[in-house]
């Protein structure tokens, strides 16, 4: 089994920037607050991976909390292996940050056959747009991280992923951090594609305009080798993600958007 999906947990959204527009983004783009289940499927596997197969599910809600940005992420992959067996990954990712995007909390929890794997949270603040910060782990254990000068954290950079795509930018480089682990933002590299006019479709939230992203994450320690893993996906001008493939380097699953629907504000 791949051991960067037990490592890395990113859903695009999570993980989905210049800093000039960072105090911007948010307010020029029109975020439809949405809950949205992918079923997720092999898509192709390396044979040293050992793995024969794949499938689950992931659900996302992006809701508006009034004084911020929450995102719950829940999946669930099984995987076998070429002895036909199987293991069971879990995965738990709630997150909330300020509309200013300076301010960020995060909890995650990762269970592996039922026993849990790796468990996180804690809360984070930049002191100013595009201005350094710091990370403060509460679990595992006390851990504080700086934060280097323009880091970002996610909701705010798919926002700006969202404005640099309107404003026909197709490179940007920009450094996330998400809490996934305990360690400082990654390098995320995105290159975005050519827009696609809204389709003819009964569901208002898929009748937009969007782009095709794809998404190279680098680990802290390692910025200009080889990515941890990569995200391909198409996003609709108002957040959300219509499918995505998660390249983690050995083996690509494939989520396919199976229903969306919108989430009232509970403000």
């Amino acid at each position: 089994m791949s051991e960067a999906w037990v490592r890395r947990r990113q859903s695009a959204y999570g993980a989905l920037a210049g800093i000039a527009l960072l105090s911007t983004a948010a307010a020029a783009v029109e975020v439809s607050p949405h809950r949205v289940i992918y079923d997720l499927s092999l898509a192709s596997a390396k044979s040293s991976s050992g793995v024969v197969d794949a499938k689950g599910s992931m659900l996302v809600e992006w809701a508006d909390a009034c004084d911020g940005w929450t995102i719950d992420q829940r999946y669930r992959l099984t995987v076998t292996n070429d002895e036909s067996e199987e293991s069971l990954v879990v995965v738990t990712f709630s997150t909330w940050e300020s509309k200013d995007g300076l301010s960020y909390r995060f909890f995650i929890r990762k269970l592996r056959d039922g026993d849990v794997a790796e468990e996180a949270r804690g809360r984070a603040r930049l002191s100013a747009p595009g201005e350094a910060g710091e990370a403060v782990f509460t679990q595992p254990e006390t851990t504080t991280i700086a934060l280097p000068r323009g880091t970002m954290f996610p909701t705010d950079h798919t926002l700006l992923l969202i404005r640099a795509a309107e404003g026909s930018e197709r490179f940007l480089t920009r450094q996330v951090f998400d809490g996934g682990e305990v360690e400082g933002p990654s390098e995320v590299t995105a290159a975005i594609g050519q827009p696609s006019p809204p389709p003819a479709d009964a569901n208002p939230l898929l009748a937009r305009r969007g782009w095709p992203l794809r998404l190279a994450f680098y680990k802290p320690d390692a910025p200009g080798s080889e990515p941890d893993y990569e995200v391909g996906m198409k996003l609709l001008d108002n957040g959300v993600a219509e499918g995505m493939t998660l390249d983690y380097g050995d083996m690509v699953v494939r989520a396919k958007l199976r229903e969306v629907e919108a989430i009232k504000p509970t403000c």
